[in-house]
């Protein structure tokens, strides 16, 4: 194999295929990726078995071939290169690397090595979504799934589709994040993927020009199309929790607030209650909500502007549950949905309904 091409335009595509290159494995191959070259076109495959990504990029080809290439050492080669033409070249087990006055080699592996993982996108079903409102609902959400992977569901997100609109839904026992916006669509679908493995697919949407993704999946798995990358994952099997269930259906204390002031006074009032129990009590009486801590380092208390229809409250809340769920929101004002001091609270906007957030009180 032997080609010419950029330095920099070989390190985007790097960057790209790094969110599959397994670092923990007993696989050596899979600590590396997969180049192959057919004329002018070059193929460079990753995969940890649960993501495999597949990207291409056009160089000056001279002799087409493939060879498995370690991840790490090369991409830090490349890195350190100077902004110019690279000429890479392989033997069957041997990388050389050539630009200006550097000349380097780096031991590979033989191709065939490396595990096929087919990307067939035939008889499947096909979705088009816009990248950027997908990637802001994925951040939104994915936050709230268990980080714990031995849960099954729960620690995935929910994808789901209904005519003219897609839901993004994560819960992990303590709270739950619901998304929705509208999209083009007439298909009516869900499936659930590890929010490992979506973050990582959000990582590359901000690397990528493209403002469509296409998703092309069937009940076994999901293969997503961005620019000139191919993402194929593994979903989560089983049935994903009614969550519309969870939901209060009722909730007579509504307390408006500035969502930046009510941030800044959980933030500040946690400090109390960091590396212990995170506890932060918030009462809400006519316009004032306090926010307060207690511990053995010593207290706080904060004031906050509220309007509040519905009886005064007295309730407890794992702060870091509170603050991440309001850093995700954009909104200025949010509505905070209560109904005793042990049945959940639930976040909405003020107008609208775009997201809904509910988090779980601690008993004071």
């Amino acid at each position: 194999m032997k080609f010419v091409c950029n330095q920099q335009e070989l390190i985007k595509k790097l960057n790209i295929i790094s969110k599959a290159v397994s670092v923990r494995t007993t696989i050596p191959t899979l600590k590396g990726f997969l180049m192959e070259l057919e004329g002018n076109k070059l193929k460079m495959t990753s995969s940890d078995m649960d993501i495999t990504i597949e990207i291409s990029m056009e160089v000056e080809g001279k002799e087409d071939g493939n060879i498995v290439v370690p991840y790490k050492i090369f991409s830090d080669l490349i890195r350190k290169l100077p902004n110019d033409d690279i000429e890479i070249s392989s033997d069957i087990s041997n990388i050389n690397v050539k630009c200006r006055n550097s000349n380097a080699s780096i031991v590979g592996m033989e191709g065939s090595e490396f595990p096929v993982i087919k990307t067939d996108d035939s008889n499947k079903e096909v979705v088009i979504l816009e990248k950027d409102k997908l990637s802001k609902m994925i951040k939104n959400t994915s936050f709230a799934a268990s980080i714990d992977q031995t849960k099954g569901v729960l620690s995935g997100v929910l994808i789901e589709l209904s005519k003219n609109q897609i839901k993004t839904v994560a819960i992990d026992g303590f709270r739950m994040a619901i998304n929705k916006e509208e999209t083009k669509t007439e298909k009516e679908d869900k499936f659930i993927i590890s929010s490992r493995l979506i973050n990582e697919v959000n990582k590359i949407f901000s690397e990528v020009d493209s403002e469509e993704v296409e998703f092309v999946y069937d009940d076994k798995g999901i293969l997503i199309k961005i620019d000139d990358a191919k993402i194929s994952l593994r979903m989560i099997a089983g049935e994903f929790i009614k969550y519309n269930d969870i939901i209060p259906k009722d909730s007579p204390i509504k307390i408006k607030v500035m969502k930046e002031e009510l941030i800044n006074a959980i933030e500040r009032a946690s400090i109390m209650t960091e590396g212990k129990n995170n506890l932060i009590k918030i009462s809400a009486n006519d316009r004032i909500l306090t926010v307060s801590s207690n511990s053995e380092e010593g207290g706080s208390i904060e004031d906050v502007l509220i309007d509040k229809d519905g009886d005064n409250i007295n309730i407890g809340f794992n702060a870091r549950y509170m603050i991440d769920v309001l850093k995700v929101i954009n909104d200025e004002e949010l509505i905070l949905n209560m109904n005793t001091p042990i049945t959940p609270c639930v976040i909405t906007p003020v107008d609208g309904d775009n997201y809904t957030y509910l988090v779980l009180p601690v008993r004071i």
